[in-house]
């Protein structure tokens, strides 16, 4: 077997992650040096030896957003300890694998805002992973183009903040606002908002729950092409989106079965499979830190939450707590900004956290509403690109447009991503990819699409408990606006090699 190791323990545990070659054990590692007075600050109490990646340690401050500090620091110890001797929820090899496929495909990244200890279910598991296949399908076969499929799924539960209390109906709470199930409960009222450390423990349980079900749904048959009728979701039945997506799928059998009467192999992993990766903000770091493994087989160390993970607008300070956590793990990474970002920090960012240029390593996810992208993006891409840097640019299209309607409810619109292509267009960079707030609900959280969601239409299902979210036929609809792009795209790369060429 081959193993990995906790960085932060005298005492390690080994978890297999394959069955071909014996296993071995490894020693125990040093204890490390203690820092010199110039090093970064440790993240975590300099009583409890730690190695590994670049960790700093763990005294909350205002520059630092996205620590939360716990009342009772023994509690969040014990916690962390335990921890770290829990098996990965994903492994090396995994995160390796996305790295080589970044780049070379349109990377469909979507889920939950934030996860839900009370809305946990396999329903809901399985109709979010059900509206990404469709949207896959719709990117590869209407789009021509590869797509890599990463949910924001087992370990978003963390949420950034931008107040730090939260008032309602002239109330506000002297302690914090609700920052997410891993931290705390969303119900008014204090008790609920004391930062509880057992609520790793459950975050890390359900992540290993809903990490089980994804990949029975990926190799268990549910994923199998064959079956790209049945995926259509049941209130999207007879709708515009749900009959144009019946309309392509029929397409995609009809191609399947012309295969299979060529004698070509339908039963081929890659037709009867699906691979599906996991993502979430690194925002909460006892927990990353406590995951945090070394691979046996590279030496290197990987944040074993997730197999990609991203640093957030409002924590992505170049000399913060989870940038220099991040540059010391070996996972791709995004780092998500807006039009507040000055280009040149945007190139020193590339090159904290990608300083080897590695292709697949980082994918800036643009989060800025579409006027300011027209505007902003250029100046970024070319400053990326001057440097040389390589990178994956993808369309966060859900941010930057949150607004606030009549009835005092948040809700946003997603007309960003026609500015994204076409600002891509123009700079003749790549657009790499769609990073997106969705759920396979049928709720009406924002506004917009071929059904024409309304402000007067946002309390019907308005079931968020953080930010609101493209329901199904919203997500279909943006997905095949993405997939015209994308082939008109090739057409146009097509029609210029076809023109050099009789030239």
């Amino acid at each position: 077997m081959y193993c990995m190791r906790s960085v932060s323990r005298a005492a390690h545990a080994s978890f297999p992650l394959a069955v071909r070659s014996p296993r071995f054990d490894l020693p125990s590692l040093p204890t490390a040096p203690p820092a010199p007075p110039s090093a970064p600050r440790l993240l975590v109490p300099q009583t409890r030896p730690r190695r590994g990646p670049t960790m700093l340690a763990f005294a909350p401050r205002a520059s630092d957003p996205g620590l939360p500090e716990y009342p009772d620091p023994a509690a969040l110890e014990a916690t962390e300890r335990a921890l770290e001797t829990f098996p990965p929820l994903v492994f090396a090899g995994e995160a390796r694998k996305l790295e080589e496929r970044l780049g070379e495909a349109f990377l469909l990244q979507g889920g939950d805002c934030a996860e839900s200890f009370k809305e946990f279910s396999a329903n809901n598991i399985r109709d979010t992973f059900r509206l990404m296949l469709q949207m896959a399908v719709i990117l590869t076969f209407g789009g021509q183009m590869p797509t890599i499929k990463v949910g924001r799924l087992g370990g978003q539960f963390a949420k950034p903040r931008s107040n730090p209390t939260e008032t309602r109906d002239g109330v506000t709470l002297p302690l914090y606002t609700y920052r997410g199930d891993i931290i705390n409960g969303d119900t008014f009222d204090e008790k609920s908002r004391v930062p509880d450390p057992e609520r790793l423990i459950k975050a890390y349980n359900q992540s290993a729950s809903t990490l089980n079900l994804l990949r029975g749904f990926t190799h268990g048959g549910f994923a199998d092409l064959q079956r790209v009728t049945q995926w259509n979701l049941d209130f999207l039945r007879h709708s515009t989106q749900g009959d144009r997506y019946l309309e392509l799928s029929q397409r995609v059998q009809d191609a399947v079965g012309f295969m299979a009467a060529a004698g070509l192999t339908t039963r081929h992993p890659i037709m009867t499979t699906a691979e599906l990766w996991t993502s979430h903000e690194c925002l909460h770091l006892q927990y990353e830190q406590a995951l945090t493994r070394e691979d046996s087989i590279s030496g290197m160390y990987y944040d074993c939450s997730g197999h990609m993970l991203w640093v957030g607008e409002r924590t992505r300070q170049l000399d913060g707590a989870h940038v220099e956590f991040l540059r010391g793990i070996s996972n791709p990474l995004g780092v998500k900004v807006s039009d507040k970002l000055d280009p040149s920090e945007l190139v020193k960012l590339c090159e904290i956290l990608n300083p080897h240029n590695k292709p697949g390593r980082l994918t800036i996810i643009t989060r800025m509403g579409a006027e300011n992208m027209r505007v902003k993006l250029p100046h970024m891409i070319r400053a990326v690109r001057q440097a040389g840097m390589i990178v994956t640019w993808v369309s966060n299209p859900m941010h930057g447009n949150t607004i606030r309607a009549p009835c005092g409810l948040k809700t946003r619109s997603f007309d960003a991503t026609r500015a994204f292509f076409d600002v891509h267009e123009q700079e003749g960079s790549h657009p790499g990819g769609v990073h997106l707030e969705m759920t396979g609900q049928d709720v009406t959280e924002c506004i917009g699409g071929s059904k024409a969601v309304t402000f007067d239409d946002l309390g019907d299902r308005y079931h968020t408990h953080c930010d609101p979210r493209l329901n199904a036929s919203q997500s279909l609809e943006l997905a095949f606006a993405i997939a015209d792009r994308l082939r008109k795209k090739r057409n146009m790369t097509w029609n210029k090699l076809m023109s050099r060429a009789i030239a």
